[in-house]
């Protein structure tokens, strides 16, 4: 595991302390076999959250247009 990674799931972490661990380390498998795609997702929110979008709404935009990815990425 590199630094970034190491660091970026302790983020996660902080962040997901309701989610209970099996599923806390399903979502770090997908992330770390599918970064340039959840890579694009983060840029894509951004890019809506400076154009005047609250947070919430610009993810649910940017999951939402990219469902179909989403979904084959879950089932492997």
């Amino acid at each position: 595991m590199s630094i970034k990674n190491f660091f970026l799931k302790q983020l996660l972490k902080s962040k997901m302390k309701d989610v209970p661990a099996s599923e806390q380390e399903k979502i770090f498998s997908m992330l770390e076999k599918n970064p340039d795609f959840f890579t694009k997702v983060a840029e894509e929110v951004q890019t809506k959250i400076k154009s005047g979008k609250d947070q919430q709404s610009a993810v649910m935009e940017v999951l939402t247009a990219h469902k179909d990815e989403l979904q084959k990425i879950m089932q492997s």
